[in-house]
């Protein structure tokens, strides 16, 4: 796809900060009202990690207004987020289909198709997770999608990436 001649260093620059950026954004704002939240449930989570659902459960604090101010700010950074991929993905298939080996095509195919299949993959079970009705939550449903969306993605990616680059290497 020829990435260095399509997407300058500068242009790659300026998305991998505006990434670290709403990433931090995102982390700060989670972590600061996480840490001013009273617990008057205990501190001990049922989970392998602390998500930001189960310690609002934790929670004495019931401020709707703090939700809602979050939940707008990730809402607004996730769609920008999930449109700028959208975009990236039309992109990228408009430049594959403008390749004219059928077998150029393929190869291109075969190296995006697995990365939207776990991007997928990640999205549907992190939207899920955090936007399900409580009336379905349970402990052991909340944390199978927790493993789903945390654990799966990056193990998949470590496996493809990995055969990648030893077919790579073995070439």
């Amino acid at each position: 796809l020829l990435y260095r001649t399509l997407l300058g260093s500068r242009a790659c620059a300026h998305m991998a900060a505006a990434a670290w950026a709403s990433a931090f954004l995102n982390a700060l704002l989670h972590t600061a009202n996480t840490f001013s939240l009273p617990l008057c449930h205990g501190n001990a989570l049922g989970q392998f990690f602390c998500e930001i659902p189960h310690i609002l459960k934790l929670s004495c604090s019931h401020s709707k207004l703090r939700e809602h101010g979050i939940i707008v700010v990730v809402a607004s950074l996730a769609f920008g987020c999930f449109v700028f991929m959208v975009y990236s993905y039309v992109q990228i298939f408009r430049a594959v289909l403008r390749i004219l080996s059928e077998q150029g095509r393929h190869k291109a195919f075969s190296t995006c198709l697995p990365h939207l299949a776990v991007v997928s993959l990640f999205l549907s079970t992190g939207t899920f997770a955090h936007l399900k009705p409580p009336s379905i939550s349970s402990p052991s449903l909340d944390l199978a999608v927790s493993v789903l969306y945390s654990v799966v993605p990056p193990e998949l990616y470590f496996y493809y990436y990995t055969e990648e680059l030893c077919i790579a290497m073995c070439a």
